[in-house]
């Protein structure tokens, strides 16, 4: 029995001549311990898709399965990060972590509970923060906030709609890392969402691409064959990261232009072709 299961899911918004089917027989197994990661263009459906997991949204057809039972609501065994920091604008970092540590774990002591907040504030590199409101925070701190808050639940699933978008360079790789650590030490089950080809090679045991909607549907998965614990910096001297990559890309280029050249005929638009230029920056071209 598969952790997470969807078996022939669809979803779809609106009604009558307004209906869109944003996803369509979706079917796809994660087991206990595994890392997903799912890749595709803005706008496929992979939101959709993380939030039907979560229990946010419901198929019209089909069924999601956590542990063998239907998923029918919000838990706390399975924590989504947002993309869009979600944070309650009247409480502080402190307070926006503290809430969800206290209802998940009802029965610690308060001293317990104040240092697992501070623990995790600290871990994303906001302790001296931990007492303002979102509002005096930067955008990218935010979203550390509601990464940090997720991950402090400790849930026995990470969901993750593309958290670390927003995120400068720096600040976005030390979270791979931190996310990689505690799914790491715990192995916790976990499903990426994300437009980044290198950070899902990096993170995940498996990439699967979502073919762009309407009527979404699932592309090959590739695994990832690589050892654990990967080192950024060795990735780009490494051919079988290398490969994977060129595959991963060249399959998402071949399903975009499939789609391009659809709605082109559905729209009767005309076929113009880019003109790709190259420039030399700090002596390589590119």
């Amino acid at each position: 029995m598969a952790y997470i299961e969807l078996k022939n899911v669809s979803k779809s918004y609106g009604t009558g001549k307004d209906r869109v089917e944003i996803l369509s027989n979706i079917n796809l197994k994660i087991e206990e311990g595994e890392f997903i990661a799912i890749v595709g263009f803005s706008g496929s459906g992979k939101t959709t898709l993380i939030k039907l997991i979560a229990g946010l949204e419901f198929p019209d057809e089909g069924e999601v399965l956590y542990k063998g039972e239907p998923v029918t609501g919000p838990s706390h065994e399975r924590g989504l990060i947002f993309q869009n920091y979600s944070l309650l604008p009247w409480l502080t970092v402190r307070n926006n972590v503290g809430m969800a540590v206290k209802e998940r774990f009802k029965s610690w002591a308060k001293d317990k509970l104040k240092k697992r907040v501070e623990d995790y504030v600290g871990m994303v590199g906001l302790s001296h923060a931990i007492n303002k409101l979102p509002k005096a925070l930067s955008g990218g701190m935010r979203q550390r906030v509601s990464v940090t808050r997720a991950l402090s639940m400790s849930p026995d699933v990470i969901l993750m709609d593309e958290p670390l978008s927003a995120l400068d360079a720096l600040t976005r790789g030390t979270l791979q890392d931190e996310i990689l650590s505690i799914w790491n030490k715990d192995k916790k089950t976990a499903l990426l969402i994300t437009n980044d080809v290198d950070e899902g090679i990096y993170m995940a045991d498996r990439i699967i691409p979502l073919r762009p909607g309407p009527n979404a549907t699932l592309g090959p998965e590739f695994a990832v064959e690589l050892q654990r614990p990967r080192v950024k910096t060795e990735l780009n001297s490494n051919d079988t990261f290398k490969k994977l990559r060129n595959s991963i890309t060249n399959y998402l280029i071949q399903i975009g232009e499939e789609r391009s050249k659809g709605l082109s005929k559905e729209y009767n638009l005309p076929d113009i072709k880019p003109v790709l230029r190259t420039k030399v920056f700090q002596g390589t071209r590119v």
